[in-house]
């Protein structure tokens, strides 16, 4: 099976991805999109910890721009997970349409602007995720699966 969910969410691993994307989307294995992530072992094995039924993989944006093909087309049930839109830009830009982003948990920080309660979003950010629409990648935001889900054009409205 492809890739399940694409989502952008700060905390990566945690009970909202593990439990409740989890449960909905039964994933064989977690991909970790983050360069300093990558680089430090004892990170990883805090990750790896959260989810304990799934592989967990650690990638540079490089590394998984490199394997996104084949996780696209594996057997595997994979869960990407970036904790910066930026970084989402950087995997998924040049990729074409076809692809859906989720927005999950951004949370309050300098120069970010609440756009729900889970959302907050900079500049730079609302840049990001217009570029990546005008590929065709369809954004939303929705922290859990069966919360209804805000669609970009309301995202970028707030």
């Amino acid at each position: 099976m492809p890739v399940v969910l694409y989502r952008v969410d700060e905390r990566l691993i945690h009970g909202q991805v593990v439990i409740g994307w989890g449960h909905e989307l039964r994933p064989n294995r977690y991909v970790v999109v983050d360069d300093e992530i990558a680089a430090s072992a004892w990170e990883q094995e805090l990750y790896v910890l959260g989810a304990p039924e799934a592989d967990t993989v650690f990638a540079t944006v490089d590394e998984a721009r490199a394997e996104l093909e084949a996780w696209c087309s594996a057997p595997v049930r994979t869960v990407v997970l970036t904790r910066t839109i930026r970084s989402m830009r950087a995997l998924l830009e040049g990729q074409g349409p076809g692809y859906a982003i989720n927005l999950g948990g951004l949370h309050a920080g300098p120069d970010r602007i609440r756009v729900l309660d889970y959302l907050h979003l900079t500049a730079e950010d609302r840049d990001d995720l217009t570029a990546l629409a005008s590929e065709g990648v369809e954004v939303s935001a929705r922290d859990l699966p069966d919360a209804p889900g805000v669609g970009l054009d309301t995202i970028l409205s707030r």
